[in-house]
């Protein structure tokens, strides 16, 4: 559900910015190659992600923003086996980037860490029905 971007249509929290937005996907279905790449309305904005690093603890994708505003971040997923017979798999998620000087002050101006944060507690819980569906 990670490593392969097709999949993040059911669970990532941006799917919804655009009902219209376009996705295109080259390279292989899943893992390090895969790729997608969206152009959607101004919320959306334009980018392609990379899978680089698939492993059963690690999944980190490189997401390179076009629009509205150029950046380069790369999600880490990491994965841990919880529960008495390891029946769980707990994710956390992380973005790292360098941010110009402009992005630091949109990002405190506008608060986007905090939005950020609760979008990736969305798509983490997207996640977790999505899995349990499937």
């Amino acid at each position: 559900m990670i490593n392969n971007l097709h999949a993040w249509e059911q669970w990532s929290p941006w799917q919804q910015l655009d009902p219209e937005m376009t996705q295109t996907y080259t390279g292989p279905e899943s893992g390090p190659g895969a790729q997608m790449h969206w152009v959607g309305n101004k919320k959306a904005g334009e980018g392609r992600m990379t899978v680089v690093h698939d492993t059963p603890t690690l999944v980190e994708v490189d997401i390179q923003f076009i629009k509205p505003f150029p950046a380069q971040n790369r999600s880490h997923f990491e994965l841990v086996s919880v529960g008495e017979h390891n029946e769980h798999t707990e994710v956390t998620w992380k973005m790292t980037g360098k941010q110009s000087a402009f992005m630091k002050v949109m990002f405190k101006v506008m608060k986007m860490e905090r939005s950020i944060g609760n979008d990736f507690s969305r798509g983490l819980a997207a996640l977790d029905a999505a899995v349990q569906q499937a």
